[in-house]
């Protein structure tokens, strides 16, 4: 196999194989995830809010805050009623 000089293509083997186990991996997690998310929606969840709980969840709460406030603002610049 011919190399390009300072490419060593054990290494990049390796590193090539550890991206596509991980990417196995994920996928399999995707798969339990959706079937966590089914389960839920069969319990009456609303998994699109869900969805977004867990985005919030995520965030710093000064971005949260900023987000909500925006939302409240942009809301009542449309005249829609949401309280």
């Amino acid at each position: 196999m011919s190399m390009t000089p300072g490419v060593s293509a054990i290494e990049l083997r390796e590193f090539v194989e550890k991206i596509e186990n991980l990417e196995i991996e994920k996928a399999e997690i995707q798969h339990h995830i959706k079937d966590v998310l089914s389960e839920a929606k069969a319990r009456g969840f609303d998994t699109m809010i869900m969805r977004q709980v867990m985005r919030m969840r995520k965030m710093k709460q000064e971005d949260l805050k900023e987000q909500q406030e925006l939302l409240e603002i942009y809301t009542h610049a449309l005249g829609m009623n949401v309280e």
